[in-house]
């Protein structure tokens, strides 16, 4: 029901290392012989300030949740931002997809949520849904801003040919800013009770919460590539699918018993895979020409 640390400290320092290595990449691209490529105009820079808005608040709700609900619940909650990313793909970015690719989609969903359903030999079977209301609303407001978050700076990556790393200093800056004012926020609504924010920047850290900020700050740093030259349909199935492997590996690394709904879900997860990425032709036997006696 609480953290021994104030959790609004890990997007703040994973926000900052992601500003850290961007930095350096990009003073590493300014030294090479073919300077990149910066558009410096404001109206450009600002667009910038809409998804650290959007990552802020999903990072302090996904912490917000997980007081309220367990981890396989947050995980089942958070396989809605698979549909929702569908979603807001079409809708914002104005990408088609076809039937079979949506049903594909929602194929996913489905495998990855049947993964993490525990049987009732496991658990109480209605132990899904017995946490609060307010864990439900909040998982669902994760997935949701997950995918909105996801696809504007999808949008904002492709929008033009600036290097990479410039567009990631230009997100992550103003996401340690907003971050820091979050910080700010917190403690004037305590009443500096506890002190200033960076006088307790590390109270009740361990080499476990360092791994959070190190993963947390690593993922964001992978998924903006992922944005630049792919898409968050492709984030989406990586992100399923190394759920699923960790899953796996954890049968064998910490004897966790491995059960007929992780089967069923790995098996549906790769039908959905095969059926999105997979041409029409290879999936669906055509036929070439028309009988002659057709009409």
């Amino acid at each position: 029901g609480k953290y021994k640390y104030d959790y609004a400290t890990i997007p703040f320092l994973a926000e900052f290392f992601k500003l850290s290595v961007s930095s350096f990449f990009l003073w590493k691209e300014c030294q090479s012989s073919s300077p990149p490529r910066m558009t410096k105009e404001w109206k450009s820079v600002r667009l910038y300030l809409v998804p650290s808005v959007i990552y802020l608040i999903h990072n302090n709700v996904q912490f917000a949740t997980l007081t309220y609900v367990d981890p396989s619940t947050y995980q089942i909650l958070g396989n809605l931002k698979i549909v929702t990313t569908g979603i807001l793909f079409r809708l914002v970015l104005k990408r088609k997809l076809s039937n079979l690719q949506w049903m594909a989609i929602i194929l996913l969903a489905v495998g990855t949520t049947t993964s993490q359903v525990k049987g009732c030999g496991d658990a109480p079977c209605d132990s899904v849904f017995s946490a609060p209301f307010q864990g439900y609303m909040l998982g669902i407001l994760s997935a949701c801003l997950s995918a909105l978050a996801g696809v504007y700076t999808e949008y904002l990556m492709k929008k033009n040919s600036d290097s990479l790393y410039w567009q990631n200093v230009q997100l992550y800056t103003f996401g340690v800013i907003f971050n820091m004012g979050w910080l700010v926020y917190g403690d004037f609504k305590a009443g500096f009770e506890m002190g200033p924010w960076w006088q307790r920047l590390f109270n009740g850290y361990s080499i476990t919460t360092w791994i959070v900020v190190f993963n947390l700050g690593s993922t964001g740093l992978l998924v903006s590539w992922l944005m630049k030259y792919s898409d968050n349909i492709v984030k989406v199935y990586s992100t399923s699918m190394a759920m699923l492997l960790t899953m796996v590996l954890s049968v064998y690394l910490f004897n966790v018993r491995a059960t007929v709904q992780l089967f069923l879900g790995i098996v549906i997860c790769i039908i959905s895979l095969q059926m999105y990425f997979m041409p029409v032709h290879t999936l669906v036997e055509l036929p070439q020409t028309l009988p002659a006696t057709a009409k």
